[in-house]
């Protein structure tokens, strides 16, 4: 005998159920991964740029050695300037980016400018010891030109003021020479991109310093105003005398010995009255 069993018919699901459902599938689903949301509308005044220094160097080495260091060794550069005829510019990292050229330095209160500064590293073997002294070589006229054309840029893009472009034996004057004595500071400051003493007022106070010289605890404090890291110790000690040596070749490439005189203490004060 056959038995024939019935089975409850199930009821499809209405439109609206099912529309209903689905909406709430979709719910879940955006609910289980949270999504960021960031409000930009608010913009705090109490900032500035990271970049505040421009850095110059000169590589002590070849343009094939130079890019092989600055790309493939333990330093970098943003930005390195070829010795070739047309003085290639090369962008060797990002300006947003931390490049590896400042190490251990000071300038103005500030330590381990690799994360303020651009660095700009121009190919020149620097110097060359020979029987009858150190010869110290020049910069190509297409280096130089090059060079304002890119601080031009920089300095615009950056709102970086002129004293802010500075050497590397500036920020690290116990150890560092570059960029060197045949660097084209003045020329530099002639295009807006540095500083130079007004030669009158150098002048009247050089007269002024020769009758009456200036003691080391003022050419320490004076030093230490315009933005070397030099401890204030009164006494005419070797730091003091790398220190000096620096602003000279920066400012009298004709002679940094590092002594104290008095157009070197000049010279000093006009550029520190001049900021």
């Amino acid at each position: 005998m056959l038995l024939h069993c019935r089975l409850p018919r199930r009821r499809p699901l209405s439109m609206k159920a099912f529309f209903s459902a689905l909406l709430l599938a979709v719910l879940a689903g955006c609910t289980s991964t949270p999504q960021l949301r960031i409000d930009h509308s608010h913009v705090s005044a109490n900032q500035d740029s990271r970049i505040q220094f421009v850095i110059l160097h000169y590589t002590n080495a070849s343009l094939e050695r130079s890019l092989a260091l600055l790309t493939h060794g333990e330093v970098s550069s943003h930005y390195l300037i070829g010795d070739d005829r047309d003085a290639t510019v090369y962008q060797l990292v990002d300006e947003n980016r931390r490049a590896w050229h400042a190490g251990d330095s000071q300038w103005e209160g500030r330590t381990w400018l690799n994360s303020t500064s651009i660095g700009i590293e121009i190919v020149n073997p620097g110097f060359t010891d020979t029987p009858t002294g150190r010869v110290w070589h020049p910069y190509s006229e297409a280096q130089v030109q090059a060079l304002i054309l890119l601080l031009k840029d920089i300095a615009k893009r950056n709102n970086i003021q002129p004293r802010h472009i500075i050497g590397h034996s500036d920020i690290a004057p116990l150890r560092k020479l570059d960029p060197g004595p045949m660097f084209p500071w003045k020329r530099l400051a002639d295009e807006g991109l540095g500083i130079w003493p007004a030669a009158n007022a150098v002048a009247q106070q050089q007269a002024r310093f020769a009758v009456n010289p200036p003691s080391i605890t003022w050419y320490q404090q004076q030093l230490a105003r315009f933005g070397y890291a030099i401890e204030q110790t009164g006494v005419y000690d070797v730091a003091t005398r790398h220190v000096l040596a620096a602003f000279q070749m920066r400012f009298r490439p004709q002679r940094f010995d590092g002594q104290p005189d008095a157009q070197t203490a000049a010279m000093l004060q006009v550029l520190n009255n001049q900021r």
